[in-house]
């Protein structure tokens, strides 16, 4: 039996639910909740660059989070920035990339991708006139098709957006192919690494990807964002800011105050990973997805959309019962005491080319650090009598 031996650890996933709603965002962890309280009540809540003891307070807090969230991906923490979230973030950056974009110009998505990841691309070619294409993937293993990206990836390309990992079938991409292909033209990459690094060992050094995106909430902490950013491309980009904001560095980026108790948890939640280790984290996720996995696939009246296998993937699985349809499914599912989503989950591209956006999309179930094979049984047992 495999059981979460750090459930006590987040409070709120104690009782009686079994949450396989992580992918849409996991329960904070202890030690970020402190986090927040503390930074909180602690009297530092000040801004940056004063010369009295809270301002140096937030100063080291920041610098200290940017450390810590850097060693988690592996990446240089002059490039860490802090925003609201992977979505606004990532309009604020695609929004500064369209004033370097020009007609005649290209950038390549794939519909895999959450819509944060297409939309905001979509936005700024339109705005600049470049243009934006998607590679699509097969079906019904949920693979990129990597001779359809080579062919995408043309000379004018400029950027490649994609996914670390896919947050409704749970594909990983070759990362490193897709980076030679967009390295071949003189490209640069954009990874939504949002589903991939709570799950997985991630170096932004190994990769050599110019931007890494990722969610705090997705990985036990608060409600809010991470870009990483190629130091001497985030200083470069023509962002938009007010004229007093920092010429160099994260905070050209990081428009306003920032929010002190979201990094303050932020960073406990990142160093709590890290000493948890990700290998580890990863191992554990894996041994209970696989019964998961293998038990929806031995089902009769149930399709599994995506990787039929462990290999290249996260441990998220998206389903389809026959008779029935994905919201039912859910209704079922929550009365039960189980939590999982259902629809599209913003991942709009896939569902429309899977052909099951009329039909209600699919069921999504996530495994992540508090749930036990005890829970996945559950789920198999209300999905069996569904029969």
């Amino acid at each position: 039996m495999t059981q979460s031996t750090t459930r006590h650890r987040f409070p709120g996933a104690q009782g009686e639910w079994a949450r396989f709603d992580g992918p849409a965002g996991t329960q904070m962890v202890d030690v970020a909740i402190r986090a927040a309280s503390d930074w909180s009540s602690s009297g530092n809540n000040a801004n940056t660059h004063g010369e009295f003891a809270a301002a140096h307070a937030t100063d080291a807090l920041l610098e200290r989070a940017r450390s810590v969230v850097a060693r988690l991906l592996d990446a240089d923490p002059n490039g860490v920035c802090f925003g609201a979230n992977m979505t606004t973030m990532t309009f604020a950056f695609t929004r500064a990339v369209a004033r370097t974009l020009k007609p005649g110009d290209r950038v390549v998505g794939t519909r895999l991708d959450h819509d944060a990841n297409v939309s905001p691309w979509r936005i700024a070619c339109e705005e600049s006139g470049a243009e934006h294409v998607l590679c699509p993937f097969s079906i019904p293993d949920g693979r990129l098709d990597m001779n359809a990206l080579a062919d995408l990836i043309t000379p004018n390309t400029k950027w490649v957006a994609v996914t670390g990992a896919s947050n409704l079938i749970g594909t990983m991409p070759d990362l490193r192919t897709v980076i030679a292909l967009a390295r071949h033209v003189g490209a640069r990459v954009f990874i939504d690494g949002v589903h991939l690094v709570p799950h997985m060992p991630v170096s932004v050094r190994e990769l050599g990807c110019d931007v890494l995106a990722t969610s705090p909430y997705k990985w036990y902490g608060p409600h809010a964002g991470v870009l990483c950013v190629e130091p001497n491309l985030l200083n470069s980009l023509p962002i938009a800011k007010v004229r007093p904001a920092d010429d160099i560095g994260p905070r050209r980026f990081e428009t306003g105050t920032p929010n002190l108790e979201n990094i303050a948890a932020t960073e406990a939640a990142a160093r709590h990973l890290l000493e948890e280790n990700m290998a580890s984290v990863a191992a554990y996720e894996r041994d209970v997805f696989a019964p998961l996995l293998n038990g929806l696939l031995d089902m009769s009246h149930v399709r599994v959309w995506g990787p039929p296998t462990l290999e290249s993937r996260t441990p998220t699985v998206s389903f389809t019962v026959k008779g029935h349809s994905p919201d039912h499914v859910a209704q079922v599912l929550a009365a039960n005491k189980i939590a999982v989503w259902s629809g599209h989950s913003y991942a709009v591209e896939l569902v429309s080319h899977l052909g099951l956006m009329e039909s209600g999309g699919v069921v999504r179930a996530g495994v992540v650090r508090y749930v036990s094979d005890d829970d996945v049984a559950r789920l198999l047992g209300v999905v069996r009598s569904l029969a």
